[in-house]
């Protein structure tokens, strides 16, 4: 058994990694603000990290502008990082993005790279578990994609997969016993471009909105080259096709 600190362990991906990891015997203790731990001002971390073997960051930014989102990696990273070495964890896993390293336009990915740098240059034992798009964000980039009613969207591969199975990666990481002192990719099963995945799901909820292909069309401001969202040689690919998903989530 391992104690287990998330933080971000309230989130999407966070609250399913914490009951995960509790249903396999481990103490797994959820950090966030709704539990007492900020990590922008490092409040609670000196109470909530003391016992931790393993620190999983799954955080997110509650604003994704570029200036704001590279704030908030910055600082709260810098305070984990202290924290954890302080406490004597002895692995610090994160999830970060495939891709990041790609698209340097992209403000959200120029935060996620510094992120990487510091925890790489920390000095913990360390792992990185980059995901790709999770199915649940296809509305959201639907919503960040329309104009006029339109969804524009460029053709470039995604390899999306279902955040069930990012918190089973992620926690497999976690109590493996050996930091990878790297990086590791996590992938869905299928490629798809952006726009047909978009327009899948769409088409599944009956959203009328119309996904146009538009090579020109920017991601989260840049328009993404035919590989740069998919992972490399050797990802751990996951097992649920979007299809079964979406009957899933769709029809219940």
């Amino acid at each position: 058994m391992k104690v287990v600190v998330v933080v971000g362990g309230t989130g999407l991906i966070g609250r399913t990694l914490v009951a995960r990891l509790a249903e396999h015997g481990h103490e797994a203790v959820p950090a966030a603000p709704s539990t007492g731990v900020d990590t922008l001002t490092g409040e609670g971390l000196k109470e909530v990290l003391p016992g931790a073997e393993v620190v999983v960051d799954v955080s997110n930014s509650p604003s994704f502008a570029d200036d704001d989102v590279m704030a908030f990696f910055r600082t709260s990273t810098t305070n984990l990082v202290a924290a954890a070495k302080e406490a004597g964890a002895g692995h610090y896993v994160a999830l970060s993005v495939v891709g990041t390293d790609r698209q340097p336009d992209v403000g959200y990915f120029r935060a996620k790279v510094a992120q990487e740098r510091l925890i790489a240059e920390s000095g913990l034992p360390f792992s990185i578990v980059r995901a790709t798009q999770f199915f649940e964000f296809a509305d959201g980039v639907a919503d960040t994609s329309t104009t006029d009613g339109v969804v524009r969207l460029p053709g470039a591969g995604v390899q999306p997969m279902a955040a069930a199975e990012v918190s089973a990666a992620v926690g497999r990481t976690a109590v493996s016993g050996t930091p990878v002192g790297g990086v590791t990719e996590i992938a869905g099963p299928e490629v798809f471009g952006l726009d047909e995945w978009v327009r899948t799901v769409l088409t599944a909820r009956a959203d009328p909105r119309p996904v146009v292909t538009d090579p020109e069309a920017p991601y989260f401001g840049a328009v993404p080259g035919p590989e740069d969202l998919l992972p490399g040689p050797g990802a751990q690919l996951a097992e649920t096709r979007l299809a079964d998903w979406l009957a899933q989530v769709v029809t219940g």
